[in-house]
């Protein structure tokens, strides 16, 4: 038999595994560290504050017709000094949202408040447009940024402006999560959002490293911003790209665990894997826009590998997505060549940093004050599930190759508070407005989930546990996230004609009254 692809396969195999063998000790480093960092070494300064300084706070909107009313009611009750406070709303919306935040905002500009509201109709630069935009007439020397979607505190300024010292460039919150019990979904994303905030964003920001401002919650030093070149258009990331730029200036940053604003997480999985697609683009497009200018910084060789690792994240799918279309290969030629799955040992090497995972989510929940007891089968789906966002993307990566033009989309929310959340309004969100069309990559999820079954069972026959355990764990995750979208969108079709049909019902019989 001809050696080449047996050759070929194992030597995939061991650069893949490998790979993934980088990433998960990169984990166990965040993970260890931020464990022990319980305690951000950043004390709130007040002696460098004689007296509280202007701040211009930012509410960046595009079609929130649900929250947005509430985030401006948030926003105006900060307890911070009336005359030293501005706000801004950068509405770029093109629907009913121009009425709501526009009423809100002349509603609390009666009461006094430092308050105007700034509509775009082009939606250039789109986020970062609009920010940019705003920049410019801002008053305040700081800046903070809220999403619509979020809710901060009243105390919120007056708790994150002490932590500026003169060399800090932005100060991030950690966000909180109005709805985490709401659906499995909702679940999902509460336990992966608090282990980045409580351990990686901890862990890097108490050893100097780079990490990237939310892009909401966080409160920039408006002189930092512009040095570092202001808010660019050119990622879908423009928080990531801004933080690192601000890093390359000189400029540090603080994280603050302690400072928590709750927000509204997807319950559409469209919006969900929508979002992810956002993140992962970015992420990969801040990596070709300034890697090179990281490794060609003046910083550590510790500070750069760490840079590398942070911006490249998401191509684990990648790699995971590698040994799903490898697995039936080497189990088809392990006939011939004995051994060839346990090449290097690196599939037992692989195997011990798999666990990573599973242990940073598990310590997140700790951190955050959430119960793990009875959790492993939880946290270890979650795992799957976040594995299965592989093909979202690679779609994301293709793009980019491609160099083809992605409209920014948002993520819908749908305006739940905690109380709605707690009752488990599963379907009410059906009926609301801004829903996705299902994603075609949703297809090549379940084919490759079937592919992945197959293994599986292939591999138990062959009393390879190992491959059976992963292909088991990868298939899972791309099924769940492939049915789960199909699932909403059948609901979706379904409440539509119901408000369709309910609609002619009602226009019926006011015609017969009318009678």
């Amino acid at each position: 038999m001809n050696q080449i692809p047996i050759y070929l396969t194992g030597g995939l195999y061991f650069l893949v595994s490998s790979a993934l063998f980088l990433y998960g000790l990169h984990c166990l480093a965040m993970l260890t560290l931020g464990w022990f960092m319980r305690k951000s070494e950043f004390c709130p300064q007040t002696r460098h504050w004689k007296s509280l300084p202007p701040v211009t706070v930012q509410i960046p909107i595009y079609n929130e017709m649900y929250v947005a009313e509430r985030i401006i009611n948030a926003v105006c009750s900060f307890d911070y000094p009336a005359e030293l406070l501005h706000i801004q709303v950068l509405d770029d919306s093109t629907d009913e949202t121009v009425d709501i935040a526009s009423q809100a905002v002349h509603k609390q500009g009666l009461t006094g408040v430092n308050i105007e509201y700034i509509h775009r109709t082009d939606r250039k630069g789109y986020k970062a447009g609009a920010l940019a935009y705003g920049t410019e007439s801002a008053q305040g020397d700081f800046i903070a940024i809220f999403d619509a979607d979020f809710v901060p505190p009243a105390s919120y300024l007056r708790e994150m402006i002490p932590y500026f010292q003169p060399d800090v460039a932005f100060v991030q919150a950690r966000w909180g999560h109005i709805n985490p019990n709401q659906s499995l979904l909702t679940r999902m994303q509460a336990v992966l959002l608090d282990a980045h905030f409580t351990l990686e964003q901890m862990a890097r920001s108490r050893l100097g490293l780079g990490f990237n401002f939310n892009g909401t919650a966080g409160v920039w030093r408006k002189a930092a911003l512009e040095s570092a070149g202001g808010w660019q258009a050119d990622t879908l990331t423009e928080d990531i790209d801004l933080s690192y730029r601000a890093f390359l200036s000189g400029w540090r940053a603080v994280y603050v665990n302690d400072i928590v604003v709750p927000a509204e997480l997807p319950v559409s999985v469209q919006g969900f894997r929508r979002q992810q697609y956002r993140w992962a683009r970015g992420s990969l497009e801040c990596a070709f826009k300034l890697l090179p200018q990281i490794w060609r910084s003046p910083q550590s060789w510790p500070y750069k590998l760490a840079a590398t690792f942070h911006l490249t994240g998401y191509s684990i799918h990648f790699y995971l997505l590698g040994l799903i279309l490898l697995y039936p290969l080497l189990l088809h030629f392990e006939a011939d060549a004995p051994g060839l799955i346990k090449l290097f040992n690196i599939a037992y090497v692989f195997a011990f940093t798999a666990i990573f995972p599973p242990i940073f989510f598990t310590l997140g929940q700790i951190r955050s004050g959430q119960k793990v007891q009875g959790q492993f089968w939880r946290i270890l789906f979650i795992t799957s599930a976040g594995a299965g966002l592989m093909v979202n993307t690679l779609s994301a990566l293709i793009e980019i190759m491609l160099k083809r033009h992605v409209p920014f989309e948002r993520t819908a929310k749908f305006g739940f508070g905690d109380q709605e959340a707690k009752s488990h309004p599963k379907k009410e969100w059906l009926k609301q407005n801004y829903h996705l069309t299902i994603d075609r990559m949703t297809f090549w999820e379940l084919s490759l989930a079937m592919i992945s079954y197959s293994t599986a069972v292939y591999a138990y026959l062959l009393n390879h546990w190992g491959i059976t355990f992963y292909a088991s764990v990868f298939g899972t995750g791309l099924f769940y996230l492939a049915t789960l979208t199909i699932w909403q969108s059948w609901q979706l079709g379904r409440a539509k004609r119901n408000n369709k049909a309910a609609a002619q019902t009602k226009t019926v019989t006011t015609d017969i009254a009318s009678d």
